[in-house]
């Protein structure tokens, strides 16, 4: 499993527009195959800050995520309600083992 978690800082006036986004996307990305999980977390004392969190199945997966239609809705959507560039991180999990997803 590649654990991938994206950070996201939003302009305050824009909250409502990227968390509307982000879920339908998220509500696609879950049907995916390659998806095991996909979290949308937003941050308790500053609100205009969230993780995704992305659980993919194999190392192809993320490709074929970001062909479909729903991300790239996502993105042209959320691209200008950022505060800045988001940036991601990549995990290999360890526990569960992968069977356990």
């Amino acid at each position: 499993m590649l654990v991938v978690h994206v950070h996201v800082h939003i302009k305050p006036e824009s909250v409502d527009a990227f968390k509307a986004a982000t879920l339908a996307n998220a509500r696609e990305s879950v049907k995916e195959p390659g998806i095991a999980r996909f979290d949308v977390a937003q941050q308790q004392d500053d609100p205009t800050r969230f993780v995704l969190v992305e659980v993919y199945r194999s190392t192809h997966a993320p490709v074929a995520h970001r062909e479909t239609k729903h991300y790239a809705i996502w993105r042209d959507v959320v691209a200008p309600l950022m505060a800045e560039p988001r940036s991601r991180v990549e995990f290999t999990n360890v526990f569960p083992d992968d069977q356990g997803w």
